[in-house]
């Protein structure tokens, strides 16, 4: 109650200083999802080129500086987007308007498999329009958008060329993409390599913690935590190589457009750190104290794996058809539809040189002979995927029907499968509505899906495997209205409430997960997740100086989270969390998983509620334009009976200086990551740290269509030792350290 008070007097004081201000600059941009929209919802659209001038990252590292936005790190390759504390099948990452279909909901060390070069602009969006393009999306959509198909003719030939050098990883990157029209036919290839090594952390940033109090809220000095920590300047098997290529043709007139993509990406990626499922010598006695990251110590995570290699192979293959045809009818003006065909294949593997001088001093000469060689195991997903969207727009309002139709297979099949085969089939019905009604603007989305999922379970105490269909509809409504409080300020209200059936992981998991370093546990009799978002976010606009400001609260009754067992929210109080909660009876006879926690997933009511908010002033110095801003963005997230839901990452404090001159862009942003005190169970607390970051461009232009672009960038400027708390890994696998490179764009 009291944190809904202090956000109205918010309310409040932030309309009552703000309405005394007049004149507005109106600030438009373009969606593919939405068209031509004001800003009034949750949405940012970033350009292309701030990507293409950006250096090579994950996806989630490349939009983690905007508010309200983070990232779930598994090392450099992997950055699971975040928003607004939702994550994982909460958050769908799109592709020019469909959902990529890989592996990345399957582990938290699996990647995002987008190629993000050459890019048009990343939309990320709440709200009605967000219904339209993928289901469950509570947290919201993420769409990577190219122009491999094109709705409107290449007017000249485009070849661009580009090479990067980052410090951290003493790697490389290099990519070309040429466009051109053949007698009408729109032509575009493109190809990229990134081949980065170990990266680089400050000495003795990697920490592995063998001693804990019995409170895992106490932080003070960390008194209750010796720390040991390794004398490493990088961190092992974070080195990441990927080869992307993508061709696309398309034909385009009067009538509409037509076009078909294939794209193909193929990565090697070293995984960092891998739980230890063998616990010959760590026994029952140790993990009866341990929780989390915290269960691997020195000893035991050197001398476990040595120096053997784990890492993984991905190859995704998808073909896309994508296209339009105007009617120009009374009822419907034009049919969008589109298909696509996806192969995805995640292989981890096992390269045992180097283990043998290490696995006899830890397991013994008869457990290590078991260990020798690891079969691999592979991730598949294969997905069929096609929709059509009638545009029955008119004079009065924007209106559009939806049919999406998915039918996707996962299997994982190896030494460490933790989950049967699974099939899901979704079939969706969505309306939106866009209209302006006196001075307000009203957005309306509405969803219907029918889903069957279906898999099985195998019982490790009987041998037998239970099959399960899980045959449901959802439905989902979303709605924003807007309007201009006057020249300079304006206000949107938005209200949602989204329905999400479980994933196949959360129904059908059942096995040793060792990226998180737990024997993980499904439900399949888990109900579907309903989350009733209230939001109001102002834009005020005033020649120099603009502002941002958005509070939202969400509700999610039947919030699906892992839990760690023996950790019961019920029935735990504060000083519940020590060493007689994972005891030797409780945990390790019963269950018998060696040094891997025992977690399910189970449903509670929780609650989120946050805020972001930004201001800032823009400059004439001398030629050129300087804007500084400062921007701030908390999540909070708490359980019915008032645990906090884990891995929330902190507040954040994001102070911002740029300067524009002609050909010349210079960035300097401060992020100020704040400690995180409010943990969840099993889970400690993470320091803050702050992450300055710079950037410089400089464009040549040699003709009318020629030009070089060089860019000089630095992160982590400071060199701070910096961990995720979203991070399962986030003592072993902290972030990268200093990195500096120079990046050239040649376009011609």
């Amino acid at each position: 109650m009291n944190k809904h008070f202090f956000t109205l007097i918010a309310f409040s004081v932030f309309t009552n200083f703000l309405v005394a201000q007049e004149e507005v600059e109106e600030v438009i941009v373009t969606s593919s999802l939405v068209d031509v929209t004001e800003i009034t919802n949750p949405l940012y659209v970033i350009d292309g080129e701030t990507i293409n001038n950006s250096l090579t990252t994950s996806l989630g590292d490349a939009i983690d500086d905007y508010l309200g936005i983070s990232m779930a790190d598994y090392g450099a390759a992997v950055g699971q987007p975040i928003i607004r504390g939702m994550s994982g099948p909460r958050v769908k990452i799109l592709k020019n308007g469909m959902v990529n279909r890989d592996v990345s909901g399957l582990g938290v060390d699996h990647l995002n498999d987008v190629d993000l070069h050459d890019l048009e602009q990343i939309e990320i969006v709440k709200g009605p329009s967000s219904l339209l393009y993928a289901n469950g999306t509570i947290g919201g959509i993420i769409n990577v958008v190219d122009d491999c198909i094109t709705n409107m003719d290449f007017e000249m030939p485009e070849f661009k060329v580009g090479y990067e050098t980052q410090s951290v990883s003493d790697g490389s990157s290099q990519y070309f993409n040429y466009k051109n029209n053949f007698n009408g036919f729109n032509v575009n290839f493109g190809y990229k390599e990134t081949d980065f090594g170990n990266y680089d952390i400050p000495n003795g940033a990697i920490a592995h913690e063998d001693e804990h109090g019995d409170d895992h809220d106490e932080d003070e000095d960390h008194d209750e935590h010796e720390m040991h920590e390794e004398d490493l300047g990088y961190v092992n098997n974070s080195d990441l190589y990927v080869e992307a290529t993508k061709f696309g043709i398309s034909k385009t007139g009067d009538w509409g457009y037509f076009g078909i993509s294939v794209d193909n990406l193929e990565s090697v990626y070293g995984i960092p750190f891998h739980g230890d499922e063998h616990g010959d010598e760590h026994g029952d006695e140790d993990h009866g104290d341990e929780h989390g990251d915290e269960e691997h110590g020195d000893e035991e995570h050197g001398d476990e794996h040595g120096d053997e290699r784990i890492f993984s192979t991905t190859d995704s293959e998808s073909t896309t058809i994508k296209g339009s045809y105007n009617l120009n009818g009374k009822l419907i003006n034009k049919i969008d539809y589109s298909l696509r065909d996806t192969s995805y294949t995640l292989t981890e593997a096992h390269d045992e040189e180097g283990h043998d001088d290490h696995g006899d001093e830890d397991h013994g000469d008869e457990d290590h002979a078991g260990e020798e060689e690891h079969a691999p195991t592979v991730f598949k997903n294969d997905a069929l995927e096609y929709g059509v969207t009638f545009d029955i727009s008119n004079d009065l309002a924007t209106k559009k029907i939806v049919l999406n139709f998915v039918d996707e297979d996962n299997s994982i099949v190896g030494e460490e499968a933790f989950m049967n085969p699974a099939n899901s089939e979704e079939f969706t019905i969505g309306y939106y509505l866009g209209k302006e009604i006196g001075d307000y603007n009203l957005d309306l989305g509405i969803r219907l899906d029918q889903i069957d999922r279906s898999g099985s379970v195998t019982d490790e105490d009987h041998g037998g495997i239970d099959y399960y269909s899980i045959d449901d509809s959802t439905s989902s409504f979303a709605m924003s209205v807007g309007r201009d409080l006057n020249e300079k300020l304006s206000v949107n209200f938005g209200y949602a409430s989204v329905e999400r059936l479980p994933s196949v992981i959360e129904l059908f998991m059942n096995g040793p997960h060792m990226a998180t370093g737990r024997f993980e546990v499904g439900d399949p009799n888990l109900s579907s997740e309903t989350s009733n978002n209230l939001d109001i976010t102002f834009n005020y606009q005033n020649g120099e100086y603009y502002g941002y400001a958005s509070f939202y609260i969400t509700d999610v009754d039947n919030y699906i989270a892992l839990i760690d067992e023996d950790e019961d929210h019920d029935d735990h109080g504060d000083d519940d969390h020590g060493d007689e909660d994972h005891g030797d009876d409780d945990h390790g006879d019963e269950h018998d998983h060696g040094n891997l926690i025992h977690a399910n997933y189970m449903q509670e009511d929780a609650e989120f509620d946050g805020y972001e908010i930004e201001f800032g002033r823009t400059f004439a110095v001398g030629y050129g334009e300087l804007d500084l801003s400062f921007g701030r963005d908390v999540v909070n997230a708490e359980f019915s009976d008032g645990y906090y839901v884990p891995r929330m990452n902190p507040a954040r404090n994001i102070y911002s200086l740029s300067y524009k001159q002609d050909d010349l862009l210079f960035n300097l942003s401060l992020k100020d990551v704040e400690k995180q005190n409010d943990v969840g169970e099993g889970e400690t607390v993470t320091d803050g740290y702050q992450m300055l970051n710079s950037r410089l461009t400089k464009t040549y232009k040699m003709s009318n269509d020629r030009y070089l672009k060089v860019t000089l960038f630095g992160n982590n400027l400071l060199d701070e030792v910096a961990r995720n708390h979203s991070s399962f890994v986030k003592n072993e696998v902290p972030l990268p350290g200093r990195n500096y490179g120079l990046k050239f764009n040649f376009k011609y």
